[in-house]
């Protein structure tokens, strides 16, 4: 079973690009690049899933 989740993503003022995932209080993480950044977004998923005791995500990106 697989569930998504949807990544707001922004640019900063600095260049680098910020997700956050609104459905899930305080998980966001940066990257350089989007490529870079869509890779942490699926670490950061993970670990605030392992904390509340649920199953790991897969993040689609098109």
């Amino acid at each position: 079973m697989s569930t998504e989740y949807t990544v707001v993503i922004e640019k900063d003022e600095d260049g680098y690009y910020v997700g956050s995932v609104p459905s899930l209080q305080g998980c966001h993480t940066q990257g350089t690049s989007i490529d870079q950044l869509l890779e942490r977004m699926q670490e950061a998923i993970t670990l605030w899933l392992e904390v509340e005791g649920e199953d790991a995500p897969r993040l689609h990106s098109s």
